[in-house]
């Protein structure tokens, strides 16, 4: 399959639309998801989209950096039907390449466990170096 992928903002809408064609719906807590997705989209120091021929959205990669040190993937997916043909691979490529490059960026992501063998693959591996703070509501839902 062709795609091609660009700098580009969603609106909430748009990606609350793909988040129901992907398994990355169900990485956000219910608690005020809709007006949270917007400030997301809005503010995501790197916003990638992966279209088909057709102009369909097929991926997104969204991550917050400094430029100088760190990238973090806040979110990556791809539609079920196009997973497999190297779309998240080049999205995440992109975004190491924007952020500065892997000569100068340290990538994070917090993976789904059954997206740890993607990342992997990435050559990505688990860090004993992270520490959370995560003292607020947090009830797990999926994006219908």
């Amino acid at each position: 399959m062709n795609y091609t992928i660009e700098e580009e903002r969603l609106t909430a809408a748009e990606y609350i639309g793909f988040l129901k064609e992907t398994d990355l719906g169900s990485q956000y807590p219910k608690e005020r998801f809709a007006e949270r997705i917007a400030i997301l989209v809005q503010k995501a120091a790197i916003s990638l989209v992966a279209r088909n021929p057709n102009g369909e959205m097929v991926g997104v990669c969204l991550g917050i950096t400094d430029f100088a040190y760190w990238l973090f993937i806040t979110d990556l997916g791809v539609i079920r039907s196009c997973t497999g043909q190297g779309i998240g691979t080049a999205l995440m490529k992109k975004a190491h390449k924007l952020a500065g490059g892997e000569e100068n960026i340290i990538m994070y992501t917090c993976a789904n466990e059954k997206a740890v063998p993607f990342y992997e693959k990435l050559g990505m591996t688990k860090p004993n170096d992270v520490m959370v703070y995560d003292h607020m509501p947090w009830t797990s839902f999926t994006v219908m």
